[in-house]
């Protein structure tokens, strides 16, 4: 009888370990941004200028991800809007004022995802919502994934393309493109 109870205590035991590394496998991994290696960069046209390029210094981002279930990925994005940077100080202060990010009275864009899914091993395709100059519009991301060897970190590039008109950004348009480039690249550390 103690036999038999301690057999079916070591399957019990097993089994209860088996499910519990099963998942382990499936939850998702924390990652946080490395500020230095992270870059948020963006291109827009206008008709008869060269192409205007420019970056956010000021964002914070989280990430969770699990790379066995993509569907329960989470991607969670802020920009300080008044982090503009193309390059000269008065076009910045134009790009901040009301005409454009209106930083005064919207001081940060958000984006935060409502699905992931995995396109193929290096490739993932972000859906979520946009939020800027207080309008909240879906947003498509593609991105590509580089997995350190070591596991410890995680390298991406994520590009999508904005519809400025579609949140209220007007002004100089159609001299100014509607669409407007975006991408960010970072490295993750893995916590």
């Amino acid at each position: 009888m103690t036999n038999a109870l301690s057999n079916i205590l070591a399957v019990s035991t097993s089994c209860a370990a088996l499910g519990l590394a099963g998942a382990l496998a499936t939850e998702r991994t924390a990652a946080s941004l490395d500020p230095a290696r992270t870059h948020i960069a963006f291109t827009i046209d206008a008709t008869g200028f060269p192409r205007t390029q420019g970056q956010f210094h000021a964002f914070k981002g989280q990430l969770s991800v699990n790379f066995d279930r993509p569907s329960l990925s989470r991607v969670a994005f802020t920009v300080e809007t008044a982090s503009i940077d193309v390059g000269s100080p008065s076009f910045n202060g134009t790009l901040r004022g009301p005409a454009f990010l209106n930083s005064e009275h919207f001081p940060i864009m958000v984006f935060e995802s409502t699905s992931v899914e995995k396109i193929d091993d290096k490739t993932a395709r972000v859906i979520g919502d946009l939020t800027m100059l207080g309008v909240t519009r879906p947003l498509q991301v593609d991105v590509d994934v580089r997995r350190g060897a070591n596991g410890g970190s995680m390298g991406f590039e994520a590009r999508a393309h904005i519809d400025r008109l579609a949140f209220g950004m007007n002004s100089g348009f159609p001299i100014i493109s509607r669409d407007v480039d975006l991408t960010v690249s970072s490295e993750a550390v893995v916590r």
